[in-house]
């Protein structure tokens, strides 16, 4: 159970599912940053003397302003990020599975007829001392 188990985090697609959360939650902030410091301060231009320049209030309750500002930031944030995972891990992915499929790459190699017997040889062993 633990190989098996061992098997699938080292299975290409976890890890690399694993690198792609971890760059893409570190680039957020980057992204973030970005946005607060530059996107913010222009749509401010456009909407007033300060960052809530597009955000009207609907009544005298702080809590009914409606910040078209934040929306469209975070609408910037969401394309930037969409368009660097696109870039940096969909694109070069897809390449590489072309060349495989063309066979100019090589695939990830499959178990030797030896490594399969020896699974066979220790699942066997295992049932017999449980049953």
């Amino acid at each position: 159970m633990i190989k098996g188990f061992k098997d699938f985090l080292m299975r290409g697609n976890v890890v690399d599912l694993a690198v792609a959360v971890v760059i893409g939650a570190a680039f957020s902030a980057i992204v973030t940053a970005f946005t607060n410091n530059l996107i913010n301060p222009i749509i401010a231009l456009f909407g007033g003397n300060n960052v809530d320049g597009l955000a009207v209030k609907l009544g005298e309750n702080d809590k009914t302003i409606v910040d078209f500002g934040a929306i469209i930031t975070a609408m910037i944030n969401f394309v930037i990020v969409a368009a660097v995972v696109y870039f940096i891990f969909v694109l070069p992915m897809n390449k590489i599975k072309e060349r495989r499929e063309r066979g100019q790459e090589p695939g990830p190699s499959e178990p030797t007829d030896v490594e399969l017997l020896k699974e066979i040889r220790d699942l066997l062993a295992a049932q017999q001392r449980n049953g």
